[in-house]
């Protein structure tokens, strides 16, 4: 199977720059993999998808401010793009200058703050703060947007780029499907006697990479953090047993629930996962999926097509292009049903 088997065209003027006015004010497309069927709708009607005894699974990571401008000593301009804290000094981060920069070397920052270049670990570099990491970032960091978005962060994004669940500081991108639901929604959808439970993944900046082995089965994925307890797995296990549906909102709660169900049922999982799921992937834990549109060739596309069907969902994408989507972090929404029956786990 070949990356290039997932790609599509996408006009430059409907990835979304700009999130919609309301949170909810987004459109879905709802799309059945069984019956192949597309259906043109609104995200504020997404009770309408739902049942009582559905479950709405979130990821409750939060963005961190992860941006960081600063210079080399010798004056080249430096950016700084924290992937993980590995301590209260110290972090793996991307770090775009002129020339890769040295062991050794010394980043200097905003008021006296400074960064010494460690080893490297892949794409990244260890970098040993003069400060404290979260209090620097507090002072100087910037809401890490997208690639795609081609503007700075303003103000406005300290909010939008933030679901309004999130309370697990660590993420250094959105999980975008999420962006969609206000408080609101959150209560129309309890009160349909719909539940709620939340994961963690905490979503690293390589979800933007592109894959770089031509044949998918070749590459690797970056890691993620991901905590999955016991209530959750409890919930979807009780959930599935009533004949409710396990509903993943964002391919971060997909990605989660099926790390914690390798075995089978989900079991408590938290730790890392490099999880790659492409067609032909047997998915146990997930009976539908709200997800956004993804970037072409990309692991999430590829994730979203083992889900509902290769075919059936770059026929969706194509419907959607036509169909004028806002597409990417701040753009629309899909609903997925999978191409068959979930396998139920116990």
């Amino acid at each position: 199977m070949h990356v290039s088997d997932f790609d599509y065209e996408l006009p430059a003027e409907l990835i979304a720059q700009y999130p919609p006015a309301g949170r909810r004010d987004s459109r879905l497309l709802f799309a059945d993999g069984a019956s192949r069927r597309l259906e043109d709708r609104q995200f504020a009607g997404l009770p309408e998808l739902l049942r009582a005894g559905d479950l709405l699974v979130f990821n409750d990571t939060r963005v961190i401010p992860a941006r960081l401008r600063g210079r080399k000593e010798s004056g080249g301009r430096v950016e700084i793009l924290l992937e993980r804290l590995q301590s209260p000094r110290q972090s793996l981060a991307h770090v775009r200058a002129s020339k890769t920069p040295r062991a050794g070397s010394c980043i200097v920052l905003a008021d006296g703050v400074t960064a010494t270049v460690g080893g490297r670990h892949a794409d990244l570099f260890l970098l040993e703060f003069s400060d404290d990491i979260e209090a620097v970032l507090a002072a100087q960091g910037e809401v890490p947007l997208p690639p795609y978005v081609g503007r700075e962060a303003g103000p406005a994004d300290s909010e939008r780029y933030q679901t309004v669940y999130a309370r697990q500081p660590g993420a250094v991108a959105a999980p975008t499907a999420g962006l969609h639901f206000d408080h609101e929604m959150l209560a129309e959808t309890l009160a349909l006697g719909v539940q709620h439970c939340f994961v963690t993944l905490h979503v690293g900046a390589g979800t933007f990479q592109s894959l770089r082995e031509p044949s998918v089965e070749s590459n690797r994925l970056h890691a993620e953090r991901v905590q999955v307890d016991a209530a959750v797995c409890t919930a979807v296990r009780e959930t599935r047993a009533a004949g409710g549906r396990v509903i993943a909102v964002g391919t971060t709660s997909v990605r989660a629930l099926e790390a914690a169900s390798a075995s089978g049922a989900p079991q408590p999982f938290d730790g890392e996962t490099e999880l790659f799921i492409w067609p032909g992937y047997r998915f146990r834990a997930v009976d539908a999926v709200l997800t956004n549109f993804h970037l072409p060739q990309s692991s999430l596309l590829m994730l979203v097509a083992a889900y509902a069907g290769k075919e059936f969902v770059l026929h969706a994408y194509r419907h959607a292009v036509a169909a004028r989507y806002r597409f990417f972090s701040y753009g629309d929404a899909m609903f997925v049903l999978p191409e068959a029956v979930a396998v139920r786990g116990a």
